[in-house]
């Protein structure tokens, strides 16, 4: 079981670059996973252009990336808060609804029960997700047991497992948490990698929900998809009445200028969502077939990782470490153990790296 003390993410290439004493960018790092094209030339254009305007604060209400997003996503800009990431938004969630008793679903992103410890949620219920159904939710159990909770966080597609709620259900779950006056987090920060190219490329999302469901309530991070890591850029969409109770709680200035500039620019560069579906579709292709070869255990994945199984996991990690390629070990994750890990898809070179490294390992291996 894992301890929320050591709450452990990946991408930190800098305790490796600490331990094997190289610079950071020699490091492969599989245990992250925003997109494999790293930022748009788009967004490096602006960023640069913007440069000189570092000297004046960032705009606190984040009026044109709101506009921008309210356009994208069909809601009003006062259905939307901009934030430091989707972690911040997590933290402000909690500190502003006070819930008393919470539903987490396990495994999950380990920040919800962080929030909610931190802020002295002591009545917190695990909802397990068992191997043996590919860890898939089950819906009218999860609904059951949402009953006399105050809050519930659903991560779909759900990190470290990829397992995906289909729309119909989610609309089940948040009419439910209606029902109960539960207030239902849903946190899309994988959900881009699912977009298709159609008339409503988002049609997975449950932003729109939030216009009719005062206890819905959906965060976006948008470092993944077009790799802001390092900039931290999140929105949360919610009911009107919540946008005010949550503002009085936030604090001012937590998303500087560069990050809602470069979010405003990504948001409409087409070409690279373009790309980036083009990418994933092979090198996923490529990983499925290199895991089968290697006759390592993975769960169905629509995303950009995979949650990967093998006895020989703790020995592989540690392998590649010493060979400075990261993976996310997954030892600290309720409900997981040492022997699941966590790879996210990368470039081919990157990919062809990481399974050529890891043939070699396992035919060393008695």
């Amino acid at each position: 079981m894992s301890d929320i003390s050591s709450h452990l993410h990946g991408g930190d290439v800098y305790s490796l670059s600490e331990l094997l004493k190289i610079p950071e960018r020699k490091i492969i790092d599989f245990s992250s996973s925003p997109n494999p094209l790293g930022v748009s030339k788009k967004v490096k254009a602006e960023i640069r252009k913007y440069l000189k305007f570092l000297n004046n604060y960032p705009d606190t209400e984040c009026r044109r990336l709101t506009k921008v997003l309210a356009g994208r996503y069909s809601v009003s800009t006062e259905n939307i808060i901009c934030g430091n990431g989707s972690t911040e938004l997590i933290y402000l969630i909690v500190r502003a609804l006070k819930p008393q008793k919470a539903l987490i679903v396990s495994p999950t992103f380990s920040e919800y029960e962080r929030a909610l410890s931190m802020y002295g949620v002591s009545d917190i219920s695990f909802f397990s997700l068992n191997e043996t159904d590919n860890f898939k939710l089950d819906v009218q159990a999860f609904m059951e047991m949402m009953k006399g909770n105050d809050i519930a966080f659903l991560c779909n597609p759900n990190t470290p497992t990829a397992g995906f709620i289909s729309k119909e259900d989610m609309l089940k779950i948040a009419a439910a948490a209606h029902e109960f006056g539960c207030y239902l987090i849903v946190d899309e920060a994988f959900m881009d990698f699912l977009y298709t190219h159609s008339k409503n490329p988002d049609g997975f999302s449950m932003i729109d929900g939030v216009l009719k469901n005062p206890h819905l309530i959906v965060l976006k991070s948008f470092t993944k998809f077009y790799a802001l890591c390092g900039l931290r850029i999140g929105a949360v969409f919610l009911d009107e009445r919540l946008t005010s109770l949550l503002k009085t709680h936030k604090e001012p200035w937590t998303v500087n200028t560069l990050s809602q500039r470069a979010l405003v620019t990504a948001l409409k560069d087409n070409v690279y969502e373009r790309d980036t579906f083009a990418l994933l579709k092979t090198e996923k292709a490529f990983f499925e077939k290199s895991l089968n070869k290697l006759e390592i255990q993975y769960f169905q994945s629509q995303v950009n990782f995979y949650l990967i199984k093998d006895k020989r996991a703790l020995h592989i990690y540690e392998k590649l470490k010493n060979r400075s390629i990261l993976l996310r070990s997954c030892a600290n994750y309720r409900g997981l153990n040492e022997q699941f890990l966590r790879v996210s898809v990368k470039t081919h070179r990157e990919n062809s790296v990481l399974f050529k490294t890891v043939s070699n390992i396992l035919s060393h291996i008695d």
